[in-house]
């Protein structure tokens, strides 16, 4: 019997299994694909360098930083571009930029008068005295008006979890706001206290690496090695004494281990825990992931006449677009482009248009140049274009999140040495996953150091290098 096993080689399962066994434990990890990383997935097409999942790091997740000097891949990074200076927003039928410095919503034409106005009221706005659940669009029109809300905020949550904002937990996207309010009384005056406190925006703590942000599964893997095995399904997890014997790959294998971590996405691990806790997995089922489409293109920098100066635009759903918004790869890093050319990545579906992110590549390139020729003055077709489409994207932190998620926390407690972690508990970013699987990690270790657990076959400290049968 090992101390873990971590089901799932994505970030958050290599981030869990290589804190085990940096903390000295014997761990296996267990992956169904052939290859590790999950959906961070980054591809060199000749020159240009196609991100088919995550395009980004933030460096303001002290739990992300730390792991990236640990794997020594801090060398590596790729700061962001000096010419990403504007964010873009279209209004009909054209982009209007909006700088990235604080007042930038202020003193940009893409927001009427009134709702400028509306937005510095904001700071006479009372908080919320009930601790009820809001969806992100009730909160933000609330306190910000209703056409920053359906202008601004809509498109941001549809960029960063390809949502809706009026299906979307408050509470479950944007805890650090609701506690804004809540110790502020207004989100300007908690932002300005960030800012006199020498506090960044954003955009200026986004970075990744030379090449691409699978750098850092690829190092995990590499410090991993032989706790890794790959196209291993798991079957099925039965509890036994001291333990738990989890049955994996064609021949239905057996091993057997203290601790499971659950580290797949929420409708697997319903499928995985619905014998062993039918309550738990309910809650996991209940979060939708509808599918995602990533059309990446690249083109001749003559062929397109906006100046691309930012990190790529955002569309409001209100303006119908086909697409929930594209970044500008080339400028935000180096490297993602050949000389004289530029690479650009569209973004399909999500909780707005779930059925289009199924349609057929071909189609899908045809959108995707047909909304670049209007908002980008893009002419002739692209050098190269490369489609990916995920079954299942980005988690729904619908409203009833965070009930759900107290609900699975709830079966860990009724069955130890069962843990779960993954993209849909503490937000979906990769700096989110990684920040989880540390507080993760911190669990399983205390839990197999009550006494009678005993680390390693010896209680000696080692990884595992065993061969299930």
């Amino acid at each position: 019997m090992i101390d873990a096993i971590v089901i799932g080689g994505g970030v958050s399962g290599l981030a869990t299994a290589y804190g085990l066994m940096r903390n000295g434990r014997r761990v296996l990890l267990l992956e169904r694909q052939y290859r590790t990383g999950g959906n961070v997935f980054s591809e060199r097409i000749g020159d240009f360098l196609m991100e088919h999942g995550p395009s980004s790091m933030n460096a303001s997740v002290p739990a992300a930083t730390t792991l990236e000097r640990e794997l020594g891949i801090d060398t590596l990074r790729s700061p962001l571009g000096p010419e990403v200076r504007y964010r873009y927003l279209p209004r009909a039928g054209r982009l209007h930029s909006i700088a990235t410095h604080p007042l930038g919503f202020l003193l940009s034409g893409y927001l009427t008068p009134g709702a400028r106005l509306r937005l510095l009221a904001e700071l006479l706005v009372p908080a919320k005295k009930d601790a009820s659940e809001e969806s992100v669009a009730d909160f933000c029109r609330r306190r910000f008006g209703r056409e920053f809300a359906d202008a601004v905020i809509d498109p941001l949550l549809g960029g960063l979890r390809a949502a809706r904002a009026g299906e979307a937990s408050m509470q479950a996207c944007f805890p650090a706001l609701v506690a804004m309010e809540q110790k502020y009384g207004s989100i300007i005056r908690a932002i300005v206290a960030k800012r006199l406190a020498h506090g960044t925006m954003p955009a200026q703590r986004l970075y990744s690496w030379e090449e691409g942000v699978e750098t850092l599964p690829r190092a995990l893997a590499a410090r991993l090695g032989t706790v890794i095995r790959v196209g291993m399904p798991v079957r099925r997890i039965r509890a036994v004494p001291g333990g738990y014997r989890v049955e994996a790959g064609l021949a239905a294998q057996t091993v057997r281990a203290r601790a499971v971590i659950v580290a797949t996405q929420p409708h697997v691990a319903a499928e995985l825990i619905d014998h062993l806790d039918p309550d738990a997995a309910a809650a996991a089922a209940g979060i939708d992931a509808p599918p995602l489409a990533v059309v990446f293109t690249g083109y001749r920098r003559r062929q397109i006449a906006h100046p691309l100066t930012g990190l790529g635009y955002l569309a409001p759903e209100r303006e119908r677009r086909a697409l929930l918004g594209a970044l500008f790869c080339s400028t935000m890093f180096s490297g993602r482009a050949s000389t004289g050319h530029v690479a650009l990545a569209a973004y399909i579906g999500g909780a707005r248009a779930p059925d289009l992110a199924r349609a057929a590549p071909a189609d899908l390139v045809d959108v995707t140049r047909r909304e670049f020729r209007e908002l980008l003055g893009v002419t002739g077709p692209p050098v190269v274009s490369r489609v990916r489409q995920w079954a299942r994207g980005l988690p729904q932190y619908r409203m009833g999140h965070q009930g759900r998620i107290e609900a699975l926390l709830a079966g860990e407690q009724r069955h130890p040495g069962l843990f779960l972690t993954g993209n849909y508990f503490s937000g979906p970013s990769v700096a989110a996953c990684i920040a989880q699987a540390v507080e993760t990690t911190s669990r399983i270790d205390r839990y197999l150091s009550r006494p009678g657990h005993v680390c390693g076959a010896e209680g000696g400290p080692r990884a595992s290098s065993a061969v299930i049968g």
